[in-house]
Formats: structure tokens, C-alpha cells, sequence
């Protein structure tokens, strides 16, 4: 193999693709990276056995060929290079890369070694604005578990529909949902029949937010019977520049639909900076389980909020409001009352609860795409 290549496209391509692989003794061939020829495209694949990444750059191929080579150590060398032109030659197993001042040589493995990455059929596909699928990912990915009794809530649930997308996540103690809603000519072609589901890692997840900055294009997702593949391309020309392909979590999704409130026994709506900021004043009495107390009056249109902790003291505020239906006192865990606020842009948000003991729904006034449950810290 013999390339010339500009080294910012050689960094940007490796800084993706190093993020994959962790380190791993059991199978050291996956720490590396498979440099490959492609046309006039040099292509990076790295892997993890679980997600697997492919990214192609431009750049003048001399002789094709290919060598798989320490993905981490090589992305330090070429992230201390200048932005210049640099040649890439491969011979008996060795990378040696050139730059104006600098001559290195990295030894490798055979590629022959490297894992196989999945492709796919790309006949049937759903394409989509990056920028709307990158914002929702955004508004419900911390809310998932790393739970191993219950693997499928450690994913995001991405629901399919033909003029709609929804994401899912929970940990069981707060869910989060945001829908997209589509029309003609926005940004999102679903040629599929039927509804698709499926449960994303929420460690692809992330790696596909990461990969969303790269591009401005939309993106296209195709699907297997256990595995995802996203796929987004280069601005120069239609050809990919990244694939992003992982396994799907097995099982069942909850039913999530079951447990948000048809009913509501109390309707308030609050200034959300002003109950970001008491719940923040509030948190640092809060305790070992970072409880926060909400005492909710309809008759004063007043929520006391109070929180209290045996070492530091004690912290009580009131934070007026628009208040419908009946008296309730209820405790929830601050962090994730913030969380759900924190999504929200509105400068207005509802808050509506079953009783003392049931789930607080958030959502944005005037942003009906988003909706939060938390469950509250029940009296022991």
C-alpha cells in the first residue's frame, strides 16, 4: 500500500475511529485499526465486536493495500503532525509515514487477523435529517440504565413510523420520550411498509451523536434481523463517509405507554428557571438520597419546596404558581426532576401529579414532542 494524504483527513478519520476499541488482552487484534484502500478513498475500520465503525477519506492511492496497526498510538503520532501532506506506505507488516520533517515507522498485524465488519443489504433503508435525530438522541440518552438484569433498558428505543419517530429511554425511576413529527418534504424518507422498532446500545448511541457532528447531510439507517447500520456521506461527493454499525439488544421494550398518566389530580405550571434554581438551592440539603420535598397548595398557588440534612441543615423556598386541583405533598430526587427540566427550552413547564404517591409528568409548554415521568421517593 503507498497513499498521499492530507493528515487533518487522517486525523479526523482516526479520531473516530479510536473511540471504538477498548483495551483488550483476550483478543489484542482488536486495539487496532485496519488501514484499507478503496478506490480514491483511504478506509479506517475499528471494532469491538459489538460496534463496529468504517470511515472513508479521499486521497491519492499510488498502490492499494492494507495493514492493521495500534489504533490509539497511531492516532497520538498523527495528532502531533502538522497539517501537511503525508505519505503512507505499508511493507512486511510495517507502516512507515512521512511527513516533511518526520519519518516513523508503526510495526502491525496482518489484516487477514482483523474481525470481519457486517455489511448489509441497502435496498430498504430510512433516511433521515441528521440534526432532528441528533437532538433527540440528545434529550433522552442519559436516562438509560447500564442495568444486566435488565439489558433492554439499557438501550434507547427508536419506534419507526411512517410520518413519525420516537425515542425512548428510562431507568425505570424517570423515562423520557421525544417525538419527531414529519411531513412532506421535511428531511426524513421512510420507504419501509410496516412500523420498525428496535432497542440501540446506549454506548452506539453515543457514538452516533459523535458521528453527527461530522456531517450535514441527512443519514440513512438499514436494518438486519439483529443489527443497525447509520450511514452518513462525505460533503464532496455521494459517496459514505461514515458507517456506524452495532448489534441490537434483545427483548421486549416496556411497555412504557402503561405507566404515563391518563389522569391527573394536579395541574401546575411553573416558571422552569425559577425551579431549576430552588431545586439546585434545595439539592445541597438534600441528604444521602438527595431528597427534595414539594408541599403543592392550589389555595395560595404556592409550591414549598424543602429538603433537609442532618449534618448541613436545613433549606425551604416558595415558588409561586398556576395550581389546579388538589393539595398534595410528594418527595422526589432532585437530580432527576433537573435532568428533565434541564431538556426543556420553554421558559414555562408543566408539572402534573396523581397523588402523593404517583409519577410527576414534566413536559415544555408549548413543545408538545416532549415528555418526562419521574417516580417519586416513596415514605419508608
Amino acid at each position: 500500500m503507498e497513499i498521499i494524504i492530507l493528515s487533518k483527513n487522517f486525523k479526523k478519520g482516526l479520531s473516530l475511529t479510536e473511540k471504538i476499541p477498548g483495551k483488550t488482552l483476550t483478543l489484542p487484534v482488536l486495539n487496532n485499526v485496519l488501514i484499507d484502500t478503496s478506490g480514491n478513498f483511504l478506509k479506517l475500520s475499528a471494532t469491538d465486536l459489538e460496534i463496529g465503525i468504517q470511515w472513508w477519506g479521499l486521497c491519492k492511492v499510488e498502490k492499494e493495500g492494507k495493514i492493521a496497526v495500534p489504533v490509539k498510538f497511531l492516532y497520538q503520532l498523527i495528532n502531533s503532525f502538522p497539517d501537511e501532506k503525508i505519505n503512507i506506505k505499508e511493507k512486511n507488516k510495517t507502516l512507515f509515514i512521512e511527513g516533511q520533517n518526520y519519518k516513523t515507522q508503526i510495526k502491525g498485524v496482518s489484516a487477514e487477523d482483523f474481525p470481519i465488519i457486517p455489511s448489509f443489504l441497502k435496498e430498504k433503508f430510512i433516511e433521515i435529517d441528521n440534526k432532528k435525530i441528533k437532538q433527540g438522541l440528545l434529550d433522552v440518552i442519559n436516562m438509560a440504565s447500564l442495568s444486566q438484569i435488565r439489558p433492554e433498558i439499557s438501550g434507547i428505543y427508536f419506534s419507526f413510523l411512517k410520518n413519525q419517530v420516537k425515542f425512548v429511554a428510562t431507568d425505570s425511576f424517570r423515562l423520557a420520550e421525544k417525538t419527531l413529527n414529519f411531513s412532506q418534504n421535511s428531511g426524513y424518507k421512510n420507504i419501509l411498509s410496516e412500523e420498525v422498532n428496535f432497542i440501540l446500545p446506549q454506548k452506539t448511541a453515543r457514538e452516533l451523536i459523535n458521528i453527527l457532528d461530522e456531517t450535514q447531510k441527512n443519514i440513512k439507517i438499514y436494518f438486519s434481523e439483529s443489527q443497525i447500520l447509520f450511514e452518513t456521506f462525505s460533503q464532496e461527493t455521494d459517496h459514505p463517509e461514515i458507517n456506524l454499525i452495532s448489534r441490537q439488544i434483545e427483548g421486549e421494550y416496556p411497555s412504557y405507554q402503561d405507566i404515563i398518566p391518563k389522569e391527573y389530580k394536579t395541574k401546575i405550571i411553573l416558571n422552569r428557571e425559577e425551579f431549576i434554581r430552588q431545586i439546585k438551592v434545595a439539592s445541597l440539603f438534600s441528604g444521602k438520597i438527595n431528597e427534595v420535598k414539594l408541599k403543592i397548595n392550589p389555595k395560595t398557588k404556592i409550591i414549598e419546596i424543602f429538603s433537609q440534612d442532618p449534618d448541613f441543615g436545613e433549606s425551604k423556598s416558595n415558588l409561586p404558581a398556576q395550581i389546579e386541583g388538589e393539595k398534595i405533598e410528594t418527595s422526589f430526587n432532585w437530580r432527576f426532576i433537573l435532568d428533565g427540566l434541564l431538556n426543556m427550552k420553554s421558559s414555562e413547564v408543566s408539572f402534573d401529579l396523581q397523588d402523593n404517591n404517583g409519577p410527576g409528568v414534566l413536559k415544555p409548554i408549548g413543545d408538545p414532542t416532549y415528555l418526562y415521568i419521574v417516580m417519586p421517593i416513596k415514605p419508608t
